[in-house]
């Protein structure tokens, strides 16, 4: 009989580096500063992918221990309230950033553990239980830190609370967690974040956070404005209102909305580029004829120099909008100019005739004239339809006052 033989392993596979042995001997009781610098400092020692993710999740099992003592008073606080017993202290502001260490560390550690081991698998060992607790407590302890921030009148802590709840709700260690808790919420913050960067007058953090907010769809106008301001709000050169355009071209194509288009025609207009300021309007009422800021912004752009066509324009956009008391005014501005510019006597009379019935409309909703400057041109659109002494006329001076 033949003697079995055993035959070692051609493939040997290490264990921990010296230096990992080291670093997690040093992190046993170490304070979450000290911890976090040791892992810094260490980093570029550590064998591989696999143990600088285990340095991270090693910071994110501090951190979370450190959050999840203070979330524990809170909670018994809150049933010791209702008994009417003694409420124990709790550090509101260490267990914030505790929440917001955990979450960052956590975020990184899944950086390094999604990466291919010794075998060349991927095989990531914390990515489950780190999604799992850090998900909803911590996150949602960063909302509440936010909201106590602002009452603090530290702007500073909010936005960076609230950004990072913002931001780390696109990290792939979060991908598969359940966002239905979050949607009554998560866009407000999100936007207020984004507020906060502009007026940090981080720019480039600002329009991300737009753009991370504009998710929502109930913060979708609000922020879509807010990226169009915070884009814009630093014209200075001709270059600086080129780029502006090709900026707002690219989220026209991508967001067709009446506001980016009334952007985009108000910079081409104003840089000289009319006739693809125009296009603009033309291309906008081609697919929709009644697309109330298309006829008004065609309307006004042509009052000086074609009133009858500005008219027709201006005119329908009031029609659609008939509880709006400026374009109104300008309908009846319109007809007022075409009425100046005829001299066919029973043509005039027609056109003051329609003018004082959007004149009248403008005055209805808006007597103050808060919104609409319609006095005096309602009053010659009165004179020139009754004559001077009709008491219409004089009733129309006294309105005009």
């Amino acid at each position: 009989m033949m003697a079995m033989m055993v035959v070692a392993s051609a493939t040997a596979f290490a264990g921990d580096s010296d230096a990992f042995k080291a670093l997690k001997k040093s992190l046993k009781g170490a304070s979450y500063a000290d911890a976090a610098a040791l892992v810094q400092s260490s980093l570029g020692q550590l064998a591989n992918a696999q143990e600088k993710a285990a340095a991270y999740n090693m910071l994110t099992d501090i951190a979370f221990d450190a959050f999840n003592k203070q979330s524990t008073i809170e909670t018994e606080n809150q049933l010791a309230k209702q008994m009417g017993q003694e409420e124990k202290p709790i550090d509101k502001e260490l267990m914030a950033e505790s929440a917001y260490n955990a979450i960052v560390n956590a975020i990184e550690c899944d950086k390094y553990d999604q990466q291919p081991n010794e075998k060349g698998k991927v095989s990531p060992k914390f990515d489950k239980k780190n999604a799992q607790r850090l998900w909803m407590g911590p996150r949602n302890a960063l909302v509440n830190a936010g909201q106590d921030a602002i009452q603090a009148k530290e702007q500073a802590k909010a936005r960076k609370y609230w950004q990072l709840f913002a931001e780390s709700d696109a990290a792939p260690l979060f991908k598969d967690c359940d966002r239905e808790g979050q949607k009554a919420y998560f866009g407000q913050v999100a936007r207020f974040a984004a507020v906060f960067a502009y007026q940090d007058k981080d720019m480039d953090k600002a329009l991300q956070l737009c753009d991370i907010a504009m998710k929502d769809s109930a913060e979708y106008e609000g922020c879509l404005n807010l990226k169009l301001e915070i884009l814009g709000s630093e014209l200075k050169t001709k270059e600086d209102s080129v780029k502006y355009i090709g900026q707002l071209r690219d989220i026209y194509a991508e967001h067709k909305t009446d506001g980016v288009m009334e952007k985009l025609y108000n910079m081409l207009a104003s840089t000289g580029d009319q006739a693809a300021a125009d296009k603009i309007l033309d291309d906008a009422l081609a697919v929709n004829p009644n697309n109330f800021v298309a006829l008004a912004d065609k309307g006004l752009g042509l009052l000086n120099s074609n009133p009858a066509e500005a008219a027709n324009y201006l005119t329908k956009a009031a029609e659609i909008k008939t509880d709006n008391p400026a374009i109104q005014t300008y309908a009846g501005t319109a007809l007022s100019v075409q009425a100046q510019n005829t001299e066919d006597p029973a043509l005039k009379k027609s056109l003051y005739e329609k003018a004082i019935k959007f004149y009248d409309k403008a005055k209805e909703l808006d007597p103050d004239r808060l919104n609409s400057n319609w006095g005096y041109n309602r009053y010659n659109a009165y004179y020139n339809y009754y004559g001077a002494d009709a008491p219409e006329t004089k009733q129309a001076e006294a309105d005009s006052k």
